[in-house]
């Protein structure tokens, strides 16, 4: 395993290697540190959670909490302006947007920074999050106009009944964000909630504030109105669950297990939900696929961000004619990953988050190894490296008695399958829980539609890991199964975040029996009508 150059941040953070242009300063000076928090809804004697970088597990800023009280008082502010924000022309909301995305194009080397202090990440990685969020608000900006612009449909009575379906904003978004994606997924939410004219209360998780702090500073700059954006900072379990308590629609992005309770709450208050939770994706390599640009994808796929990533592939699932011959590339190249913790391109993997994410991948990695699994490749915590970076990990052998075969490791570890047919390939894929992302790899592209089509997933690729899917923005992106509800991407994506409404105009007489036909009469007049609505082929 290749080891580059650590970054040893310095007891008061004071040094720092990357300076913005125009002001001359880091993201982690204490007074830009200082604003940023300043932007959270928070008491003036707030509580402190102390942030660790992965980097080197020093500190990194010390974060104000909000209490339960906060969020109320940030739900209020949003639900106060959120009426001339919806009043706003979608236009004038398309220019914020534009200008955010240029924004954060101007500032992604801060970003960068802080993404990768605080989630650990290579910087190639942290970079997938800025091509995501300048995708998000670029396609939203364009299109938001046209998906939530009134339709017309025809009426009970053609001509006769004038229908119109209109979008209305929801009120007041409620938006808890992961860890795992602090710019992409705090953000990616906030931006169609926000072009649907709503308020929004959002909470990152705890480990990445600053990343999504930065943000709302930088949709102030963008022109977005005082308080249709609030922040508000601590555990989901308090704070999230605060939020849920009070908002006109939830979006969450975490476990399944807290998903299950989240949908929960919002079924006792009958407030939509939308819920990207777990996956245990797999990946199929089929008896003809290219195997070097199979094996060249199974690394990305398997290990971006440190496996950190909710379409992750966990389970490589391969075609026993071509089993020996693909392990024997991949193994190779999953063993020249470099791990790394520095501010620079030279790692193509980063560190995990916390030591508790690192205690589920040793807990996994090592049951599977005592209950006769094999290590092909990795499976050594490298603190040398990092407090928390662990090797790119490959087993074989894997069981159902093993935790690993069912349970999301959510880590850089990856367990092989062998199948004799696509269709046991098939029914290995869906043998889960989980429904989130797959995997298709083969030269035949119809073979490679149909398996997927196949495939109990929100997401499938064909010759590709899940960024192909992930990346089509216009394309709607959600989960199957125990793997969530609802979608983000597309016109379901900005959609979800507004109430249909049906206004029907009947122009002349109403419904009723009209004169001076009496009611047999009506009902003959009426079937007749049917007959020859369908005759014509009309819906």
């Amino acid at each position: 395993m290749t080891a580059t150059s650590g970054l040893d941040l310095h007891e008061d953070l004071q040094e720092f290697p990357h300076i913005d242009p125009a002001t001359g300063q880091s993201p982690l000076d204490p007074a830009v540190i200082r604003r940023l928090t300043g932007l959270a809804i928070t008491s003036p004697r707030a509580q402190t959670h102390t942030a660790v970088t992965p980097m080197s597990g020093r500190a990194l800023a010390q974060i104000p909490l909000s209490t339960p009280e906060d969020v109320r008082v940030a739900v209020d502010g949003a639900r106060a302006v959120q009426p001339s924000w919806a009043m706003l022309p979608i236009e004038a909301r398309a220019e914020i947007m534009l200008r955010f995305h240029d924004l954060v194009l101007a500032h992604q080397v801060e970003l960068l920074d802080l993404i990768q202090l605080e989630s650990g990440k290579s910087r190639l990685h942290a970079f997938e999050e800025i091509v995501d969020v300048c995708q998000v608000s670029r396609y939203y900006a364009r299109t938001t106009a046209q998906h939530l612009a009134p339709r017309k449909h025809t009426g009970i009575i053609p001509g006769l009944t004038e229908v119109t379906e209109l979008h209305h904003p929801k009120g007041v978004v409620g938006i808890v964000a992961p860890w795992n994606y602090p710019l992409s997924m705090g953000i990616t939410d906030v931006i169609p909630a926000l072009m649907a004219g709503n308020g929004v209360v959002v909470r990152p998780d705890m480990q990445t504030s600053l990343t999504l702090l930065y943000c709302a500073d930088l949709f102030r700059q963008a022109g977005l109105p005082s308080r249709v954006l609030q922040v508000v900072l601590g555990r989901g379990g308090v704070v999230g669950s605060a939020i849920f308590d009070l908002v006109d629609y939830i979006q969450f992005t975490g476990s399944t297990k807290t998903g299950r309770a989240v949908a929960q709450q919002a079924g006792e208050r009958l407030v939509s939900c939308s819920l990207e939770l777990g996956g245990k994706n797999p990946m199929y390599v089929a008896a003809d696929a290219p195997l070097r640009r199979a094996v060249e994808g199974a690394v990305q796929a398997c290990f971006a961000s440190a496996g950190q990533l909710c379409v992750s592939i966990e389970r490589l699932i391969l075609h026993e004619d071509i089993a020996d011959e693909f392990l024997a590339a991949f193994i190779p190249a999953v063993q020249a990953v470099r791990v790394g913790t520095a501010l620079t391109y030279d790692a193509d993997m980063g560190s995990l988050v916390s030591a508790e994410q690192l205690a589920t991948v040793q807990r996994h990695v090592e049951d599977a190894r005592a209950k006769g699994a094999t290590v092909l490749a990795g499976g050594r915590h490298r603190p040398d490296l990092g407090p928390w970076c662990y090797e790119p990990t490959v087993l074989d052998g894997v069981t159902e008695d093993m935790t690993v075969c069912r349970e999301e490791t959510f880590g850089p570890v990856v367990s092989v399958y062998r199948v004799a047919s696509d269709e046991e390939a098939v029914r290995v894929a869906n043998d889960t829980e989980y429904g989130l992302n797959a995997s298709v790899w083969t030269r035949d592209l119809v073979r490679g539609r149909r398996i997927a089509a196949s495939i109990e997933a929100g997401t499938v690729n064909v010759n590709e890991g899940y960024a192909a899917a992930y990346g089509s923005t216009h394309a709607p992106m959600g989960g199957f199964k125990a793997s969530g509800m609802g979608r983000r991407h597309g016109a379901e994506g900005v959609m979800k975040y507004t109430e249909t409404q049906t206004v029907a105009v009947q122009r002349l007489q109403g419904l009723g029996v009209p004169r001076p036909l009496t009611s047999r009469q009506f009902t003959g007049v009426m079937t007749g009508f049917f007959r020859v609505m369908k005759a014509l082929g009309r819906p």
